[in-house]
């Protein structure tokens, strides 16, 4: 079975920011495309040389995230 990590993202004035809710990662990134990278490859840095059952996941998890995105009214 699958586990799923958790993502909150979040704009901030300059950057987009990550935090997975079940592992202790946050990252950063200037567009949507480079936090993406930078999420995966800080979860692959924070599983190496884990066993993933710690973190009550398996080997090849899912990353399901969380967008948050400002309203704007359209005229």
């Amino acid at each position: 079975m699958k586990q799923t990590i958790q993502v909150h993202i979040s704009k901030g004035e300059t950057h987009y920011v990550a935090e997975c809710l079940n592992l202790p990662v946050v990252t950063q990134g200037k567009t949507l495309d480079e936090l993406m990278g930078n999420l995966q490859e800080a979860v692959a840095l924070q599983l190496e040389d884990e066993d993933p059952s710690t973190f009550d996941l398996v080997t090849r998890p899912a990353i399901i995230a969380n967008i948050e995105i400002e309203n704007r009214e359209y005229a």
